[in-house]
C-alpha cells in the first residue's frame, strides 16, 4: 500500500526536531531508522501529518563510558550496540537481546532508541531496559529531563514521551560482577518474541545475591518480575531454588492473546522461560 501524504523535513539538531515536533503536536512523528514506523505508514495504520527524520544527528550515536554507566545514543543501531565493546564488558544482556532482533538488515538499520520509543510489547529491548533500571534521557520544548525505564512504558505502543519529545540518550548503569541472559522464544527465526525474558544475576559464595528479571509480551508494556527476583535474593544458586523462584513469573503479568500465540500458552511459557534465562544467567 501507499502511505497517506505527509510533510517531511531532515533535522539539523535536536533542537530543530525538538521545534519542528512541537510545533506538529499529535501529528508528528520521528523517523529514526525506519523498520517499525515504515510499515506502519505503508499500511495506514500510523498517518502522522509530519515525518521529522533523525538520520543526519551524528550527536545521537555511539556509546561512551560515563563512569558508573553506559550513555548509549538513541540513534545508535542495534549491531553497533551489540558489538560495542563497552556493551559487551558492562551492559552483555543488551548485547544478548540485540543479537536476536530481526535479522541482519534490521540491525544494520533499526535504532536502539528506536525500539524504545516504539514500545512493542513484544520487542526485545524495552524489557531489557526495565530489567536494567536504564534511565531515558528526552529533549523535548521544556528542555532535557530524565525518565526512568518504570515510568516510560506507560501502555501499549505508548511511552512517556510528548509532543516535541525526542529520545536523546539512555543510560544504563554498569553490573560489574553480575552474569546475564537473554531468553527469547519465537515461532520463526527472526520473527518477534512470543515471550522473552531478560535475566541479571550477582552470585556471592555459593549463593544468588542479588537477581533481576523482566518480561517481554506478557502485558501491554514489559513487566519487572519482582516475585521472581525476591524469591531468588539470598537463595543457594541451585536448580530447585530456581526452579521455585521462576513459579512467581507470572506475578503482576497479563499475558494477551494474540496472532502468535494465547494468553493460556504464554502463561504455560514464563515460568519455564523465566527458569532457562536464570539458570543460564546463574551459571547453573
Amino acid at each position: 500500500m501507499i502511505p497517506a501524504a505527509f510533510d517531511y523535513t531532515r533535522a539539523a539538531s535536536v533542537e530543530d526536531a525538538v521545534t519542528a515536533l512541537a510545533g506538529a503536536g499529535d501529528d508528528g512523528k520521528v523517523l529514526a531508522g525506519g523498520q517499525s514506523l515504515l510499515p506502519l505508514l505503508r499500511l495506514r495504520l500510523a498517518a502522522p501529518a509530519l515525518l521529522v527524520d533523525l538520520g543526519g544527528l551524528a550527536e545521537l550515536r555511539g556509546v561512551r563510558d560515563d563512569g558508573d554507566a553506559l550513555l548509549i545514543g538513541a540513534m545508535t543501531t542495534h549491531d553497533e550496540v551489540m558489538k560495542h565493546p563497552l556493551v559487551r564488558e558492562h551492559a552483555p544482556l543488551i548485547a544478548q537481546a540485540a543479537e536476536t532482533v530481526g535479522d541482519r538488515q534490521i540491525r544494520h538499520l533499526g535504532t536502539f532508541g528506536g525500539s524504545l520509543a516504539h514500545a512493542d510489547p513484544a520487542g526485545d529491548l524495552p524489557g531489557v531496559a526495565l530489567a536494567l533500571d536504564a534511565v531515558m534521557s528526552v529533549a523535548g520544548p521544556s528542555g532535557v529531563r530524565d525518565i526512568a525505564a518504570a515510568d516510560f512504558f506507560v501502555d501499549y505502543f505508548t511511552t512517556a514521551l510528548g509532543p516535541g519529545d525526542v529520545l536523546v540518550s539512555v543510560r544504563v548503569p554498569k553490573l560489574t560482577g553480575w552474569t546475564t541472559h537473554y531468553e527469547k522464544f519465537h515461532q520463526l527465526a527472526q520473527s518477534w518474541s512470543v515471550i522473552g525474558v531478560a535475566a541479571a544475576v550477582r552470585r556471592s559464595n555459593g549463593s544468588i545475591a542479588e537477581a533481576r528479571v523482566a518480561l517481554t509480551n506478557m502485558g501491554i508494556t514489559p513487566v519487572r518480575a519482582r516475585g521472581v527476583e525476591e524469591a531468588l535474593t539470598g537463595v543457594p544458586a541451585t536448580a530447585s531454588s530456581v526452579e521455585a523462584a521462576a513459579g512467581r513469573a507470572l506475578e503482576g503479568a497479563s499475558p494477551l492473546t494474540d496472532g502468535t500465540a494465547s494468553a493460556e500458552y504464554r502463561t504455560h511459557l514464563a515460568p519455564v522461560l523465566t527458569r532457562r534465562a536464570v539458570m543460564a544467567a546463574s551459571g547453573l
